[in-house]
């Protein structure tokens, strides 16, 4: 159904009107066309700015000017009539209708608010999940701003609009924040998640208290500890993490390390050493003056331990270290992945924005493959400490 482009029916998916399977199959032909995505990025700005339109409350005048007409709709013998029997006989039934019809106009509106409130549909997978005070005996629902939580033998599975399912472990705490065409937003305060979405990418994201997980297509588990801090793992597709400028790009086999007050760390792919790993986090998460020789010790370790697939951590480090220690992780990172024809040292020891993503686009094919550390990098990692060093006593 999906082979062509899919733009007839992108308005009906933006407002969740696909039947999931047609959902899924428009998500997974956005994620690879580029025109159709473009497409539907427009409708998704158009709803926004929809959405942004404030209520405005109509003036006095029209009100008054809609009555005179209505007067003069009324027919001379139509108020003869009227004055015949006498308003005032019927002034106080006229008050009690127009209370009663008041109240029921009040009443339906609160039923109809309360019934058409966004919500996901919730089923038990385990125990006795339970959504504010209520248990979830099979399914139910979850409206926006209501928090489902879980105990130690319970868990849940989360319907996503049309576009994918996530299931709550045990010991979990996760709120439903919005659901609109444009964004779908779920919060985790504490306990695992593990979420399956066919969206294009941006359309859903999960608040941490250290971070924001925005789906770019793909499936994942997050899970948050109580001091705040989350651990991301990638098994298909990609995920970005984010708080405030800080930004990091996880893809399947990686895994990335958020903390309170700090934000992402730096990504690294799950089948890295121990040692590397152990680093990795020193300079992500500790004071750069607490102990320089240890986090040199670190920064040095990264360095001689990565393969080229770990070229994903490199690249991310250049934007977050000084320009020193950028320069030799320049060294290393085109060691094992030269950067492409365009692309220089100067622009990215200057972090030029258009080479750096140029890089990463080269780079991105070794971040699948499997192939081992050449021992190469020993020599090459010798002279461009040695040079910069150099560097360093001439200034």
């Amino acid at each position: 159904m999906f082979a062509k482009h899919v733009t007839r029916d992108l308005s009906a998916y933006c407002h969740g009107e696909l039947s999931p399977q047609d959902s899924r199959g428009v998500a997974e032909h956005l994620i690879g066309c580029q025109q159709c995505r473009a497409e539907f990025e427009e409708i998704k700005l158009g709803v926004k700015f929809a959405e942004r339109l404030p209520e405005i409350a109509a003036p006095d005048s029209l009100w008054n000017d809609l009555e005179a007409r209505l007067d003069d709709q009324i027919s001379a013998p139509a108020r003869n009539k009227s004055r015949r029997f006498g308003a005032g006989r019927w002034q106080p039934r006229f008050a009690i209708a127009a209370t009663l019809i008041l109240a029921v106009g009040l009443a339906a509106y609160w039923f109809y608010e309360r019934e058409s409130r966004p919500s996901w549909a919730v089923a038990r997978l385990d125990g006795s999940p339970t959504i504010g005070s209520a248990s979830i005996t099979d399914k139910s629902r979850l409206a926006v701003g209501q928090w489902l939580e879980t105990d130690n033998v319970s868990r849940a599975q989360i319907q996503v609009s049309s576009i994918g399912q996530v299931e709550i472990d045990p010991n979990s705490r996760v709120k439903l924040v919005e659901t609109r065409p444009t964004e779908h937003r779920l919060e985790l305060a504490r306990g695992r998640l593990s979420a399956n979405i066919w969206a294009p990418p941006r359309l859903f994201f999960v608040n941490t208290p250290s971070a924001v997980a925005a789906d770019l297509g793909c499936a994942y588990t997050l899970e948050v500890d109580d001091d705040g801090g989350s651990l991301l793992r990638v098994t298909s597709g990609w995920v970005a993490l984010q708080l405030k400028d800080r930004e990091s790009m996880v893809p399947a086999g990686a895994a990335c390390v958020t903390r309170r007050g700090i934000g992402p760390g730096t990504p690294y792919f799950e089948d890295a050493s121990e040692s590397f790993r152990r680093a990795l986090s020193k300079l992500d998460f500790e004071a750069p003056d607490s102990d320089w020789s240890s986090r040199d010790q670190a920064f040095n370790q990264v360095l001689m331990e990565a393969r080229p697939r770990d070229t994903l951590t490199l690249w991310h480090l250049l934007s977050r270290l000084e320009v020193a220690e950028r320069a030799l992780v320049y060294e290393r990172l085109a060691a094992l992945g030269p950067p492409p024809t365009g692309v220089t040292r100067e622009g990215v020891l200057q972090l030029d924005d258009k080479m750096l993503k140029a890089w990463k686009a080269g780079l991105e094919s070794s971040w699948s493959n499997q192939s081992g550390l050449k021992k190469a990098w020993i020599k090459v990692w010798s002279g461009a400490l040695g040079k910069v060093k150099g560097m360093e006593g001439k200034k």
